[in-house]
């Protein structure tokens, strides 16, 4: 754990970004890659390779995987890679080991927790209906419920409103910068996952967070300590 501010946070809510954060969808996204690759005649890229880039979406993965097509937004690359993944959204995708307990725990103080994703809601809520996370979230905001997506604040305040969150009392979970950039916009706690999705040449240090967790242990630790505060 590494702190980054002089005092200890004190929450009334928790928000974490979805991909590489709550649940480990690599397994899906990375298998529909590998699909595509497979059936034009290209063999498997290094599954760590896949795992790293899934924050940045389709297009992330489709510009390692299948660097030397057009992997643009709406491309035919790009909407057949999602039709695909639309298919099969939650075969292998898990939560995080360890989040269960911390999910379970938050909900036991009656601590509100929502999720702020860039990923669209056609493939959001079926992942999370397929993992029961649906009737227990305070919120889901999806990359395409407001015309903005994070790094932009707006999702985060709207998550706010929706579960009746105080942002400045809110916590704010992500893997990439855009999560960090978001909710410290928003006037958020900020904890940053260094278990994520996160490319070699991407430094989670530099990202301006108030806490670095390594692993979820660390996280829960983190946000439970938060969250106890706030009661005390």
């Amino acid at each position: 754990m590494t702190p980054h501010a002089s005092d200890s946070p004190v929450a009334t809510g928790v928000l974490f970004d979805l991909d590489g954060t709550l649940v480990d969808t690599a397994p899906d996204m990375v298998a529909i890659l590998q699909e595509m690759r497979r059936e034009r005649g290209l063999t498997p890229i290094r599954y760590e390779l896949g795992r790293a880039n899934v924050s940045n979406g389709a297009i992330g993965l489709l510009s390692v995987g299948l660097p030397d097509e057009k992997a643009e937004f709406n491309s035919p690359l790009h909407l057949e890679y999602l039709k695909r993944y639309e298919k099969r959204v939650c075969v292998d995708s898990r939560l995080f080991s360890g989040l269960e307990n911390l999910l379970e725990t938050l909900e036991s103080r009656a601590i509100p927790w929502g999720i702020v994703t860039n990923k669209p809601e056609r493939l959001t809520m079926p992942l999370l209906r397929v993992l029961g996370l649906d009737r227990r979230t305070a919120c889901t905001v999806c990359g395409d419920s407001l015309p903005e997506r994070k790094p932009h604040p707006a999702p985060m305040f709207h998550a706010c409103e929706l579960a009746a969150m105080t942002a400045a009392d809110t916590i704010c979970v992500g893997d990439a910068a855009r999560d960090i950039e978001a909710g410290r916009a928003a006037g958020m706690t900020t904890i940053a996952v260094a278990y994520g999705y996160i490319t070699d040449d991407d430094d989670v240090t530099n990202w301006g967070a108030d806490h670095i967790a390594a692993n979820t242990a660390e996280l829960a630790q983190i946000v439970l300590k938060a969250v106890t505060l706030s009661t005390l």
